[in-house]
Protein backbone atom coordinates (compact mmCIF):
# COMPACT_ATOMS: atom_id res chain seq x y z
CA UNK A 1 0.00 0.00 0.00
CA UNK A 2 1.34 3.44 -0.92
CA UNK A 3 2.71 5.62 1.85
CA UNK A 4 1.37 9.06 2.71
CA UNK A 5 4.52 10.56 1.11
CA UNK A 6 3.73 8.89 -2.21
CA UNK A 7 0.15 10.17 -2.09
CA UNK A 8 1.39 13.70 -1.32
CA UNK A 9 3.78 13.42 -4.24
CA UNK A 10 0.85 12.59 -6.53
CA UNK A 11 -1.08 15.67 -5.37
CA UNK A 12 1.99 17.88 -5.85
CA UNK A 13 2.38 16.62 -9.43
CA UNK A 14 -1.31 17.35 -10.15
CA UNK A 15 -0.85 20.94 -8.92
CA UNK A 16 2.33 21.70 -10.81
CA UNK A 17 1.73 19.47 -13.87
CA UNK A 18 5.45 18.71 -13.63
CA UNK A 19 7.40 16.03 -11.78
CA UNK A 20 10.42 18.32 -11.42
CA UNK A 21 8.37 21.18 -9.93
CA UNK A 22 6.57 18.78 -7.58
CA UNK A 23 9.92 17.35 -6.47
CA UNK A 24 11.16 20.83 -5.54
CA UNK A 25 8.05 21.41 -3.42
CA UNK A 26 8.31 18.18 -1.43
CA UNK A 27 12.11 18.04 -1.18
CA UNK A 28 12.90 15.14 -3.51
CA UNK A 29 14.97 14.74 -6.63
CA UNK A 30 13.00 14.67 -9.87
CA UNK A 31 14.04 11.03 -10.34
CA UNK A 32 12.73 10.04 -6.89
CA UNK A 33 9.44 11.88 -7.44
CA UNK A 34 9.05 10.15 -10.81
CA UNK A 35 9.70 6.76 -9.22
CA UNK A 36 7.10 7.42 -6.54
CA UNK A 37 4.54 8.36 -9.17
CA UNK A 38 5.34 5.22 -11.15
CA UNK A 39 5.02 3.11 -8.00
CA UNK A 40 1.56 4.52 -7.31
CA UNK A 41 0.42 3.80 -10.86
CA UNK A 42 1.80 0.25 -10.65
CA UNK A 43 -0.03 -0.42 -7.38
CA UNK A 44 -3.32 0.92 -8.73
CA UNK A 45 -2.82 -0.74 -12.10
CA UNK A 46 -3.71 2.35 -14.12
CA UNK A 47 -1.89 5.24 -15.72
CA UNK A 48 -2.98 8.46 -14.02
CA UNK A 49 -1.39 10.90 -16.48
CA UNK A 50 -1.22 11.20 -20.26
CA UNK A 51 2.45 11.64 -21.08
CA UNK A 52 4.33 13.18 -23.97
CA UNK A 53 7.99 14.17 -24.17
CA UNK A 54 7.17 17.69 -22.99
CA UNK A 55 3.95 17.47 -20.99
CA UNK A 56 2.21 15.59 -18.21
CA UNK A 57 -1.60 15.84 -18.22
CA UNK A 58 -3.89 14.38 -15.59
CA UNK A 59 -6.34 11.93 -17.20
CA UNK A 60 -9.81 10.87 -16.07
CA UNK A 61 -8.42 8.11 -13.80
CA UNK A 62 -6.10 10.60 -12.12
CA UNK A 63 -8.83 13.21 -11.68
CA UNK A 64 -11.10 10.64 -10.01
CA UNK A 65 -8.40 9.91 -7.42
CA UNK A 66 -7.71 13.50 -6.27
CA UNK A 67 -10.54 13.75 -3.76
CA UNK A 68 -10.16 10.24 -2.24
CA UNK A 69 -6.40 10.77 -1.81
CA UNK A 70 -6.97 14.21 -0.24
CA UNK A 71 -9.40 12.56 2.19
CA UNK A 72 -6.86 9.87 3.13
CA UNK A 73 -4.17 12.47 3.79
CA UNK A 74 -6.56 14.69 5.76
CA UNK A 75 -7.64 11.78 7.98
CA UNK A 76 -4.02 10.80 8.56
CA UNK A 77 -3.00 14.36 9.48
CA UNK A 78 -6.05 14.71 11.74
CA UNK A 79 -4.96 11.79 13.98
CA UNK A 80 -2.84 14.01 16.20
CA UNK A 81 -5.14 17.01 15.90
CA UNK A 82 -7.84 15.41 18.05
CA UNK A 83 -5.32 14.97 20.86
CA UNK A 84 -3.81 18.46 20.57
CA UNK A 85 -7.14 20.26 20.01
CA UNK A 86 -5.66 22.56 17.38
CA UNK A 87 -5.26 22.72 13.64
CA UNK A 88 -2.44 20.81 12.01
CA UNK A 89 -1.60 19.19 8.71
CA UNK A 90 -1.23 20.86 5.33
CA UNK A 91 -3.49 23.09 3.28
CA UNK A 92 -2.68 24.28 -0.25
CA UNK A 93 -4.06 27.70 -1.13
CA UNK A 94 -3.89 29.77 -4.26
CA UNK A 95 -3.41 33.46 -3.59
CA UNK A 96 -3.20 36.71 -5.51
CA UNK A 97 0.24 38.22 -4.97
CA UNK A 98 -1.49 41.52 -4.19
CA UNK A 99 -3.55 39.83 -1.44
CA UNK A 100 -0.32 38.94 0.38
CA UNK A 101 0.45 42.67 0.41
CA UNK A 102 -3.07 43.37 1.66
CA UNK A 103 -5.07 42.24 4.69
CA UNK A 104 -4.58 38.53 4.00
CA UNK A 105 -0.80 38.68 4.43
CA UNK A 106 -1.10 39.97 7.99
CA UNK A 107 -3.84 37.48 8.89
CA UNK A 108 -1.87 34.59 7.40
CA UNK A 109 1.03 35.39 9.72
CA UNK A 110 -1.32 35.49 12.72
CA UNK A 111 -2.83 32.11 11.79
CA UNK A 112 0.59 30.48 11.43
CA UNK A 113 1.58 31.81 14.87
CA UNK A 114 -1.67 30.52 16.41
CA UNK A 115 -1.31 27.07 14.83
CA UNK A 116 2.41 26.17 14.63
CA UNK A 117 1.62 22.63 13.44
CA UNK A 118 -0.37 23.91 10.47
CA UNK A 119 1.52 24.12 7.18
CA UNK A 120 0.09 26.53 4.59
CA UNK A 121 1.43 26.15 1.07
CA UNK A 122 0.76 29.12 -1.19
CA UNK A 123 0.63 29.18 -4.98
CA UNK A 124 0.64 32.62 -6.62
CA UNK A 125 -1.57 33.32 -9.63
CA UNK A 126 -4.69 34.99 -11.02
CA UNK A 127 -8.24 34.59 -9.69
CA UNK A 128 -9.66 33.17 -12.93
CA UNK A 129 -6.94 30.48 -13.09
CA UNK A 130 -7.59 29.37 -9.52
CA UNK A 131 -11.27 28.65 -10.14
CA UNK A 132 -10.49 25.62 -12.31
CA UNK A 133 -7.93 24.34 -9.81
CA UNK A 134 -10.42 24.62 -6.94
CA UNK A 135 -13.08 22.78 -8.95
CA UNK A 136 -10.59 20.02 -9.88
CA UNK A 137 -9.44 19.74 -6.27
CA UNK A 138 -5.76 20.29 -7.07
CA UNK A 139 -5.79 23.10 -4.47
CA UNK A 140 -7.90 23.30 -1.30
CA UNK A 141 -8.99 26.90 -1.80
CA UNK A 142 -7.88 30.29 -3.09
CA UNK A 143 -7.82 33.89 -1.93
CA UNK A 144 -9.35 35.67 -4.91
CA UNK A 145 -11.30 38.68 -6.04
CA UNK A 146 -15.08 38.26 -6.21
CA UNK A 147 -15.97 36.73 -9.56
CA UNK A 148 -17.82 38.96 -12.05
CA UNK A 149 -19.60 35.80 -13.24
CA UNK A 150 -21.90 33.28 -11.56
CA UNK A 151 -19.92 30.49 -9.88
CA UNK A 152 -20.57 26.76 -10.40
CA UNK A 153 -22.93 25.22 -7.84
CA UNK A 154 -20.26 23.06 -6.20
CA UNK A 155 -18.05 26.01 -5.13
CA UNK A 156 -18.57 28.94 -2.79
CA UNK A 157 -16.90 32.29 -2.19
CA UNK A 158 -16.82 34.02 1.22
CA UNK A 159 -15.87 37.68 1.46
CA UNK A 160 -12.95 38.34 3.81
CA UNK A 161 -12.25 42.05 3.27
CA UNK A 162 -12.56 44.79 0.68
CA UNK A 163 -10.30 47.48 -0.75
CA UNK A 164 -11.38 50.68 -2.54
CA UNK A 165 -10.26 51.10 -6.14
CA UNK A 166 -8.15 54.25 -6.27
CA UNK A 167 -6.62 56.41 -8.99
CA UNK A 168 -2.86 56.83 -8.62
CA UNK A 169 -0.53 59.26 -10.40
CA UNK A 170 3.18 60.11 -10.15
CA UNK A 171 3.74 62.69 -7.44
CA UNK A 172 5.74 64.80 -9.92
CA UNK A 173 2.66 65.23 -12.11
CA UNK A 174 1.21 68.71 -12.11
CA UNK A 175 -2.04 68.88 -10.17
CA UNK A 176 -5.19 68.53 -12.22
CA UNK A 177 -8.51 69.75 -10.93
CA UNK A 178 -10.32 67.22 -13.11
CA UNK A 179 -9.16 63.59 -13.13
CA UNK A 180 -10.77 63.09 -16.53
CA UNK A 181 -8.02 65.33 -18.01
CA UNK A 182 -5.18 63.03 -16.93
CA UNK A 183 -5.19 61.29 -20.30
CA UNK A 184 -3.95 64.55 -21.84
CA UNK A 185 -0.76 64.28 -19.77
CA UNK A 186 -0.05 60.55 -19.31
CA UNK A 187 -1.00 57.15 -20.76
CA UNK A 188 -3.19 54.87 -18.67
CA UNK A 189 -1.61 51.66 -17.31
CA UNK A 190 -4.42 49.11 -17.20
CA UNK A 191 -4.72 45.88 -15.26
CA UNK A 192 -5.31 43.03 -17.73
CA UNK A 193 -8.87 43.32 -19.05
CA UNK A 194 -9.90 39.66 -19.02
CA UNK A 195 -9.06 39.17 -15.32
CA UNK A 196 -11.50 39.64 -12.46
CA UNK A 197 -9.62 42.70 -11.17
CA UNK A 198 -9.53 43.98 -14.74
CA UNK A 199 -13.33 43.94 -14.78
CA UNK A 200 -13.33 46.10 -11.63
CA UNK A 201 -10.97 48.61 -13.24
CA UNK A 202 -13.30 48.84 -16.24
CA UNK A 203 -16.30 49.26 -13.93
CA UNK A 204 -14.50 52.08 -12.08
CA UNK A 205 -13.72 53.83 -15.36
CA UNK A 206 -17.31 53.48 -16.54
CA UNK A 207 -19.14 54.65 -13.40
CA UNK A 208 -16.78 57.61 -12.98
CA UNK A 209 -17.03 58.54 -16.70
CA UNK A 210 -13.26 58.74 -17.09
CA UNK A 211 -11.61 59.38 -20.44
CA UNK A 212 -8.82 56.85 -20.83
CA UNK A 213 -5.93 56.73 -23.28
CA UNK A 214 -4.52 53.22 -22.86
CA UNK A 215 -0.75 52.85 -22.79
CA UNK A 216 0.17 49.49 -21.26
CA UNK A 217 -1.70 46.44 -19.95
CA UNK A 218 -0.23 44.28 -17.16
CA UNK A 219 -1.49 41.57 -14.81
CA UNK A 220 0.44 42.67 -11.71
CA UNK A 221 -0.76 45.38 -9.32
CA UNK A 222 2.76 45.66 -7.90
CA UNK A 223 4.33 46.20 -11.33
CA UNK A 224 1.72 48.81 -12.21
CA UNK A 225 2.38 50.73 -8.99
CA UNK A 226 6.13 50.74 -9.68
CA UNK A 227 5.64 52.01 -13.25
CA UNK A 228 3.47 54.84 -11.95
CA UNK A 229 6.17 55.67 -9.41
CA UNK A 230 8.61 56.00 -12.31
CA UNK A 231 6.30 58.48 -14.04
CA UNK A 232 5.43 56.21 -16.97
CA UNK A 233 1.68 56.60 -16.60
CA UNK A 234 -1.25 56.62 -14.19
CA UNK A 235 -3.59 53.83 -13.14
CA UNK A 236 -6.54 52.55 -11.15
CA UNK A 237 -5.62 49.87 -8.59
CA UNK A 238 -6.99 48.45 -5.33
CA UNK A 239 -5.73 50.31 -2.24
CA UNK A 240 -3.69 47.47 -0.74
CA UNK A 241 -3.73 47.47 3.06
CA UNK A 242 -0.02 46.91 3.70
CA UNK A 243 1.32 49.75 1.55
CA UNK A 244 2.07 53.10 3.21
CA UNK A 245 0.34 55.19 0.57
CA UNK A 246 0.46 58.45 2.54
CA UNK A 247 4.24 58.29 3.06
CA UNK A 248 5.08 57.30 -0.53
CA UNK A 249 6.80 60.36 -2.00
CA UNK A 250 6.61 59.07 -5.57
CA UNK A 251 2.87 58.40 -5.64
CA UNK A 252 -0.22 60.51 -5.27
CA UNK A 253 -3.83 59.38 -4.87
CA UNK A 254 -6.29 61.43 -6.91
CA UNK A 255 -9.95 61.62 -5.98
CA UNK A 256 -12.35 59.91 -8.35
CA UNK A 257 -15.13 62.23 -9.53
CA UNK A 258 -17.99 59.85 -8.75
CA UNK A 259 -18.72 56.50 -7.12
CA UNK A 260 -16.12 54.45 -5.22
CA UNK A 261 -15.85 50.86 -6.44
CA UNK A 262 -14.49 48.21 -4.07
CA UNK A 263 -12.43 45.13 -4.81
CA UNK A 264 -13.83 42.40 -2.57
CA UNK A 265 -11.35 39.66 -1.70
CA UNK A 266 -12.49 36.33 -0.31
CA UNK A 267 -11.94 32.61 0.05
CA UNK A 268 -12.99 30.41 -2.87
CA UNK A 269 -13.47 26.72 -2.05
CA UNK A 270 -15.58 23.71 -2.87
CA UNK A 271 -18.69 23.42 -0.72
CA UNK A 272 -17.49 20.02 0.48
CA UNK A 273 -13.79 19.25 0.89
CA UNK A 274 -11.39 17.63 3.34
CA UNK A 275 -9.84 20.88 4.65
CA UNK A 276 -13.01 22.76 5.58
CA UNK A 277 -11.95 22.87 9.25
CA UNK A 278 -8.90 24.90 8.23
CA UNK A 279 -10.68 27.17 5.75
CA UNK A 280 -13.34 27.69 8.43
CA UNK A 281 -10.64 28.86 10.85
CA UNK A 282 -9.26 31.29 8.23
CA UNK A 283 -12.71 32.79 7.69
CA UNK A 284 -13.32 32.93 11.43
CA UNK A 285 -10.03 34.73 11.96
CA UNK A 286 -11.01 37.46 9.50
CA UNK A 287 -14.45 37.84 11.11
CA UNK A 288 -12.82 38.16 14.51
CA UNK A 289 -10.49 40.89 13.29
CA UNK A 290 -13.40 42.77 11.70
CA UNK A 291 -15.36 42.66 14.97
CA UNK A 292 -12.33 43.92 16.90
CA UNK A 293 -11.92 46.82 14.50
CA UNK A 294 -15.58 47.85 14.67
Amino acid sequence: MSSIKILKNFLAVTRHKSVAAAAREIGLTAAAAGQQLQLLENEIGLELFDRTKRSLTLNSHGRSLIEPIQEIIARYEALGTKLKSELSGTIVLGALVSSLMGAFGKTLNEIKQSYPDLEIKLIAGLSSNFLDQVIEGTIDGAIVTESPYALPQNVQWTELYKEPMILITPSALKSSKNSTNLSDQLPFIRFERNTWTGHLVEQTIRVNKLKIQDGMELNSVEAIIELVRQGLGYSIVPQLANISWSSDRQLKIQNLPGKTVYRKVGLLERKKHSRNNITGAIKGHFLSNILKAS
